[in-house]
């Protein structure tokens, strides 16, 4: 008849068929890394992508300031153009508008960005920029524009 004491003395865990203990005489807990590995391994994973989304929409935003730029400064020199220079530096889909007042232009460029995945239409952010240029062709002045200050 076996005590209590060799009860509690047999081992739990085992590893190849094996039994396995601690230095204490305590089963070992071996496995739980690889069980918590498991568990944290898809959070890491859906970390890194939202990451890397991250890092791609602040690209798309950068091409939304540079379009804006580009065809501020095409439309303030007077160029016909200047919608289709921004769509080329814009992201794909994006809008472009400009508005022209007396003397300074404004364009603003706009573009979606869905996130990755199913859930993309859930998560995508509208980037935008927009940016105003004096106009150098004023209408009704000879020579275009406003006489430098001197």
């Amino acid at each position: 008849m076996r005590s209590d004491h060799d009860r509690r003395r047999r081992p739990r865990a085992t590893v190849r068929g094996r039994a396995v203990r601690s230095r204490l005489g305590r089963p070992s807990d071996a496995g739980t890394v690889t069980a918590e590995t498991a568990v944290a391994m898809p959070a890491m994973v859906l970390l890194a992508a939202m990451l890397i989304w991250g890092v791609v929409a602040a690209a798309g935003q950068i091409r939304c300031v540079d379009a804006a730029r580009i065809a501020a400064r095409a439309a303030a020199r007077g160029d016909t153009d200047a919608v289709a220079a921004a769509r080329a530096a814009a992201p794909p889909g994006a809008s472009v508008e400009i508005t022209q007042d007396d003397d300074t232009v404004r364009v603003t460029v706009e573009a979606p960005f869905p996130a990755p995945g199913r859930i993309g239409a859930a998560l995508s952010v509208r980037l935008g920029a927009s940016a105003v240029a004096a106009r150098e062709d004023a209408p009704g002045e000879a020579g275009g524009g406003a006489p430098w200050p001197s």
